[in-house]
């Protein structure tokens, strides 16, 4: 089987294992992008539950699994998992001609499948804090006309409207240009997210993913599943935060897949929601119609 081949039955079992049926577009998308080209010379580190394992660089074949593969293993930065990517470029539904923000594009493996998705007279502006990643991520994506990559805080991004609003990175609270520059009819997805005392090695989760659709009664919302990402670099929470600490709280208690609509920078009634934050919650009630 040659590598062709086994994308395409690679981006079939993602999807399958993501519970998605019927799109062709986001297929084709995973079954046309090679994975390896983004994962960086030398030997490359698949990180399992239960042990790390060295793949020669050569041996391509051994990436097209459901595995996150290390960029940055001490920071916890890693590939990523293709099925949750998957089931989550299903939610937000990226279509032809759209600009999608990816904040926190790592090294572009997944703005590249984005791309895909949107198509030639789309766009994506991929956003990466760590210099080294974005470096590699101008480089893996050089050929890709739609993609800009931009070395910068994705928490400042995007900087014009978007239509599309995909985070990869763990955060205790949205960031105001995701929200306020999001189109109507616009998609979000984030891990809203505590720091991970196990970062390094991936493993515990520390978040739930968070959607929202803006809607011109205000953000439709809903959670999407549990998740462990990376939190976000250059925000360093001071000890004892009341955010973090509450948003803590709301985790351990669960509920959040009672979560119908987002409340943003307006009053919200603890009672009716799961979380509250200083200026924004994730509500029990829907938006109204």
């Amino acid at each position: 089987m040659d590598l062709a081949e086994l994308r395409r039955l690679f981006a079939r079992e993602m999807l399958a294992i993501a519970g998605v049926t019927g799109n062709e577009r986001l297929e084709n998308a995973f079954a046309s992008v090679p994975r390896e080209k983004f994962l960086g010379p030398g030997r490359w580190h698949i990180l399992t539950p239960w042990s790390r394992g060295d793949v020669d660089e050569n041996d391509a074949a051994l990436v097209y699994q459901d595995v996150v593969i290390a960029l940055d293993e001490e920071r916890g930065v890693n590939n990523g998992s293709p099925s949750l990517h998957a089931r989550w470029l299903d939610v937000v539904d990226p279509r032809p001609g759209e600009h999608v923000a990816h904040i926190g594009a790592g090294t572009g493996y997944y703005s590249a499948i984005i791309a895909e998705l949107v198509g030639p007279e789309g766009r994506v502006t991929a956003v990466e804090y760590d210099a080294a990643c974005a470096l590699r991520a101008r480089e893996n994506l050089a050929s890709r006309r739609n993609v800009v990559v931009v070395h910068a805080n994705g928490c400042f991004w995007p900087k014009d409207k978007a239509d599309v609003v995909y985070v990869n990175f763990a955060i205790p609270r949205p960031a105001d240009p995701w929200i306020e520059n999001l189109k109507p009819g616009g998609r979000m997805i984030f891990p809203l997210g505590i720091p991970n005392s196990t970062r390094s090695r991936g493993r515990s989760l520390n978040g739930v993913a968070i959607t929202a659709t803006r809607r011109e009664a205000g953000y439709e919302a809903s959670s999407v599943c549990p998740v462990s990402f990376v939190f976000a670099e250059g925000l360093t929470p001071e000890p004892g935060n009341d955010e973090i600490r509450n948003l803590y709280r709301s985790l351990r208690n669960g509920g959040w897949e009672n979560v119908k609509s987002l409340v943003w920078k307006q009053p919200a009634d603890s009672a009716d929601c799961w979380y509250v934050g200083p200026d924004w919650a994730l509500s029990y009630n829907a938006i109204a119609s």
